[in-house]
């Protein structure tokens, strides 16, 4: 039994080049986030003051004021697609996504009830990780029968999701108008008037989150094969399996404790990368490429589309809303033929 294959370092040529076009994409939305605005700069201006030849107010306007939140985007984006890309590889599901599986809901429950608790956002980093494991943790054992299959993961989570989402809206009913408030605003899901200190905060739990994902990460090839292949091979598929589940719900409940819950782009990324590399599997890194650049272009569009400024969160649930009823008319056509 050869499988050199399943388990080969070398990246199609295919995907080699998509996931550059897609990098380029994402650059090219960036420079034009930094460029556009209340003071408009040229995108040569732009690139000056990035390696520093240019003039000081030049250099507030764009590094101080505009580039933490174009990072942010890209951050974040390339975070919620490498999640994504776990979720629906262990699940085997275009659906499986946090936004579906309920992580995303765990993660806003555990940032509301400590918004609630303490009056403040200071600890909403943790609560949203504790929020967020707990959940993975609990829809893990509650899917649970001799091994954790895909779609009984998937219709668990979908229970759990509508009882967070409950004790989430009792929560917002019960506490201070003023507290409500603030847990309101934030879970929109926006990176409106987050600044270097909040990028920092979040890339601390994303890169926790990254180094399980990439230790972990290493047995996907062979879970891919199904349990007992894997198992055969010597991987240890349940650990294996709730590690990847851990790794990737702390990338999305850092996400969702700095700019609250972004959804749907942890759904649609893997897939569009997958559309567009033609790979058999869901690949990590052209998912991450095309988070980045969905969210980074969401962002663009709520900052110049609107009369106001709106989240990026409800930019990406109107898109994402749309590329969701696409993909359950694909899957019923499948289904009928």
């Amino acid at each position: 039994m050869r499988l050199g294959s399943a388990f080969s370092w070398r990246v199609p040529a295919r995907t080699l080049v998509v996931t550059i076009l897609l990098c380029l994409v994402a650059v090219a939305a960036a420079i034009a986030g930094l460029a556009i605005g209340k003071v408009q700069i040229s995108a040569v201006d732009v690139v000056r003051t990035l390696v520093g030849h240019t003039s000081p107010a030049l250099e507030t306007v764009v590094t101080e004021w505009r580039l933490p939140r174009v990072l942010l985007c890209l951050v974040f984006g390339a975070a919620l697609g490498v999640a994504g890309a776990v979720f629906q590889s262990l699940t085997r599901n275009p659906l499986g996504s946090p936004d579906i599986i309920g992580f995303d809901a765990g993660a806003y429950a555990g940032a509301v009830i400590t918004i609630v608790a303490v009056h403040s956002t200071r600890l909403v980093l943790p609560g949203a990780l504790v929020g967020g494991i707990a959940t993975a943790l609990l829809v893990y054992l509650l899917a649970y029968r001799q091994g954790v299959h895909g779609f009984r993961l998937i219709i668990v989570g979908i229970g759990v999701t509508a009882m967070l989402g409950s004790l989430t809206t009792w929560l917002l009913l019960k506490a201070p108008l003023a507290i409500a408030q603030m847990a309101a605003v934030w879970g929109a899901g926006s990176v409106n008037g987050l600044t270097w200190s909040d990028l920092r905060t979040g890339a601390i739990g994303i890169a926790l989150g990254l180094v399980v994902v990439c230790w972990f990460g290493r047995h996907l090839a062979a879970l891919d094969l199904g349990d007992d292949a894997a198992a055969a091979l010597g991987v240890p598929v349940e650990r294996a399996r709730l590690g990847l589940l851990v790794g990737a719900t702390a990338l999305t409940a850092s996400v969702t404790a700095v700019a609250g819950p972004i959804t749907f782009v942890a759904l649609a990324a893997p897939q569009l990368a997958r559309r567009l590399t033609r790979s058999a599997g869901v690949r990590r890194v052209p998912s991450a490429a095309m988070g980045a650049c969905l969210v980074v272009v969401a962002d663009f569009v709520a900052q110049h589309a609107f009369p106001a400024l709106v989240p990026v969160g409800l930019v990406t649930i109107v898109a994402g809303g749309a590329y969701l009823v696409w993909v359950l008319l694909v899957q019923a056509r499948k289904e009928i033929r």
